[in-house]
């Protein structure tokens, strides 16, 4: 097992850390001075591509007349599947999936060959000396294909389900056992069935996706491109071009929001590199609003039958869970419900089966919690229901069934603060003054429902490198290949930097978004904070260690002879551990040896990789595995809870969230201020695929009716409350040198949830089908209670 140096036995002492302070790239943004991938203008010959897609869902490309595009102004090349140079890989077999790596997520590459599969695929891409040329020049082209009948979704009579399981390079879940849960639920006293039905959702980012693509020789690239990881990112082109990963550069110094559909590697990317080489010039192509729906994947349409078996007290017996989904023709991609369903409650016996159809779609991706975000909308609304079923308090039933292990795996957590989670919670909220009543709460004609859910994301295994320089002057430079996706990596890491070396965060500079520097994991997964800050902790560790080391050999220092197990760092200042007298600042160290700067390097871990001092052999041990803790034997999550205000019109079906409260067990929060904006964005992401997100896609064309923020809604300031976040402060030794969780996706866990109990709160129906939109209030408002 890998670990962390020992040198420190406990994290540096904190005084940046923990604080609110304000986004050290705050005023780089509000400037103007921060520059987004598709803003690199600078480069000496710069054209622009614009992507020509197929209306057709399913057919076959038989004509081009490109006459009257030729003849534009400034138009340099129209490339075509007849044209295109090739990639020397693609992710169709399993030795280019492989060499591409795990940014993969759709094997099929556009411009190939005459087959359309789905609405939206490139079919032409026109270069062109100006976006306005171009974008002219291919309204112009016209492009002949021949349609065939597609088939839309899971929903379609013409889909074929099947269970992915049995495929050994499926990228989803097949079936999962746990007891005998189909005779364990038949015997329950109290039981539970219901069909959740979950909108495909968008993730639309406020920065569209965008590539400008610079050959500056004929076997070296770099790219400015919109994504969540630059060393994925790299990894990625150079399998697809055939070159050394050292050949191929990727920069991203600023991104425009993710949520998952940066985190791949799509089509355009591939595309805008192979056209930079073929017209010998740089080339920026960027995606717009529409081609943002059918280029960077989406959250897929699900069903969810649930089945819950309970004893009359409501201790459960038995969960049995089935998910349908629509995939792509090639890719069997379906987000991993079933890990949620299986790991949060107490349950003896469990089932889950994933079922796929493929339709004439682009490929889903990771959306914001993948898997836990809509299967927390199926199983915490379902034990809603069977707390009002048993007569019992929402919150009362969730922890008469708290798992104080996983349940999944019978491994302790490495942390739990769900129950302090709840308290908090109800206690902000003023939860013990609801009306256990549903639709009896009334202010004037609104009906009022208070709802809750519990939240919770895994901590996903991961590890990255950093380097550290530190100057004698007294400032430093930090870098890794990270990306900042809006959330606040750029201030955090700064804190986390400023603690380790002992100096004001103003005197750290942090750099990230170049495939240049120190190698590191995507952002995303909820991993990015906790992998960052644990590389640039071992970084500085390694730093300090040479400064000890010159220290002790220094005849001069105060500190000479001593040994460096006998040294530890406090605020930048070495010193003695028992007599913390007798030390020196680093600077008067390095200045005396003629040091101008000092670099430190290290590898950090997030998850079951690390180990901490605690877990280390004593420095006596005979055996290399004497006081050794198995990390891998921990179960590791974040936790929180979520609690919802609505109030429902009665007569025009509307919604409207009124008040809510979220609180967050994290670990280690490394700036409050960062991280409430995170889980208010979030809980607003969950309230928008609550109420109004929902991508149509007509049933006959299989194509996009609402490809546009006109028409696929998404929440607005109007359509939100001032939120209540807190977070629970919470000691974790097992995940990572500083004990940081990832936060950026368990806000949106439970939040649609929350949403709908408290709508069945107000109204007594429940609704099941999200987006719950006027016209299914309206529906059950019909219906008899």
């Amino acid at each position: 097992m890998n670990s962390e140096p020992a040198f420190f036995e406990t994290p540096p002492q904190t005084v940046a850390v923990g604080q609110p302070l304000s986004r050290v790239d705050g005023r780089a943004k509000v400037t103007g001075a921060a520059k987004y991938s598709a803003e690199f203008n600078h480069l000496p010959g710069l054209v622009h591509a614009v992507i020509k897609t197929s209306d057709v869902a399913k057919g076959r490309v038989t004509g081009f007349d490109s006459s009257a595009a030729q003849r534009e102004p400034g138009v340099l090349a129209i490339f075509t599947h007849q044209n295109l140079p090739k990639p020397v890989l693609t992710g169709e077999t399993k030795e280019g999936k492989e060499a591409i790596g795990p940014s993969i997520q759709m094997t099929f590459m556009p411009l190939q060959s005459d087959q359309v599969f789905y609405a939206g695929q490139p079919v032409a891409i026109v270069v062109a000396d100006t976006l306005e040329h171009a974008q002219h020049a291919a309204a112009k082209l016209r492009v002949t294909v021949t349609p065939e009948a597609p088939v839309a979704s899971y929903q379609d009579a013409k889909a074929q389900l099947f269970n992915p399981g049995g495929k050994p390079d499926a990228d989803a879940e097949g079936t999962k056992r746990r007891g005998k849960a189909a005779a364990a639920f038949a015997a329950a006293p109290a039981q539970v069935t219901a069909t959740y039905t979950h909108a495909t959702n968008h993730h639309n980012p406020m920065e569209p996706s965008a590539t400008i693509a610079h050959w500056e020789a004929a076997d070296r690239l770099t790219v400015y491109d919109a994504t969540q990881g630059v060393s994925w990112q790299q990894r990625a082109l150079s399998g697809f071009l055939g070159l050394p990963m050292e050949q191929v550069r990727v920069i991203t110094k600023y991104l425009g929001g993710g949520f998952g559909c940066k985190g791949p590697i799509w089509p355009h990317s591939v595309l805008t590199a192979l056209t930079a080489k073929a017209v010998g010039r740089p080339v920026k192509l960027v995606l717009t609003r529409p081609q943002m729906f059918t280029s960077v994947g989406h959250r897929e349409d699900q069903e969810q039958t649930l089945r819950l078996g309970a004893t009359k007290e409501g201790k459960l017996l038995a969960l049995l869970h089935e998910k349908t989904s629509t995939t792509s023709q090639w890719d069997d991609y379906a987000e991993t419900n079933s890990k949620f369903m299986g790991m949060l409650y107490q349950c003896p016996n469990f089932e889950a089966i994933t079922k796929l159809a493929k339709a004439n779609v682009m490929t889903p991706t990771w959306m914001r919690a993948p898997g836990e975000a809509p299967g927390s909308f199926a199983l915490e609304s379902s034990l809603d229901d069977l707390a009002y079923q048993l007569g019992i308090d929402p919150i009362q039933i969730r922890l008469l069934n708290h798992a104080d292990k996983d349940p999944s795996t019978g491994q302790p957590w490495s942390s739990k603060s769900l129950k302090q989670c709840y308290q908090r919670g109800a206690a902000l909220f003023g939860w013990s003054k609801r009306n256990p009543k549903n639709g009896l709460t009334r202010d004037g004609k609104y009906l009022v429902g208070w709802g809750m859910a519990t939240a919770t994301y895994p901590v996903n295994n991961s590890q990255g490198n950093a380097r550290v320089r530190l100057y004698a002057d007294g400032h430093a430079v930090v870098q890794v290949a990270a990306t900042d996706l809006g959330t606040g990596t750029y201030t955090v890491i700064t804190q986390v930097a400023a603690d380790c070396l002992g100096i004001a965060p103003d005197k750290v500079r942090f750099e990230l978004g170049d495939s240049v520097l120190p190698t590191t994991n995507i952002s995303g997964g909820s991993m990015g904070a906790g992998t960052f800050s644990s590389s640039v902790y071992t970084a500085s560790q390694d730093l300090w260690q040479k400064l000890t080391k010159m220290a002790v050999v220094d005849a001069k220092s105060p500190l000479f002879k001593a040994k460096p197990t006998e040294v530890e760092v406090v605020k930048g200042r070495l010193q003695l551990k028992a007599n913390p007298g007798k030390g020196e600042d680093f600077a008067a160290l390095m200045k005396r040896g003629n040091l101008t700067d000092l670099e430190g390097f290290g590898q950090g871990h997030y998850g079951a990789g690390y180990e901490s001092a605690q877990a280390r052999p004593a420095a006596n041990s005979k055996s290399d595995d004497a006081g050794k803790e198995d990390h891998s034997g921990h179960a590791m999550h974040s936790f929180g809870a979520h609690f919802c205000e609505v109030r429902v019109d009665p007569e025009l079906g509307t919604v409207r969230v009124t008040k809510w409260v979220s609180v967050v067990a994290g670990g280690r929060i490394l700036n409050p201020k960062t991280a409430r904006s995170q889980v208010i964005g979030g809980a607003t992401m969950g309230i928008g695929a609550a109420l109004m997100e929902q991508a149509v896609r007509d049933p006959h064309l299989a194509r996009y009716t609402n490809p546009n923020l006109a028409d696929y809604h998404v929440p607005v300031n109007a359509d939100i409350p001032d939120m209540t976040v807190e977070f629970i402060d919470e000691h974790d030794p097992y995940i990572n040198a500083l004990g940081v969780k990832g936060i950026g996706e368990i806000a949106i866990v439970g939040t649609a949830a929350a949403v709908g109990n408290a709508i069945f709160h107000a109204t007594g129906r429940r609704l099941r089908d999200l987006p719950i939109t006027p016209d299914k209030v309206l529906a059950a408002m019909r219906q008899p209670v």
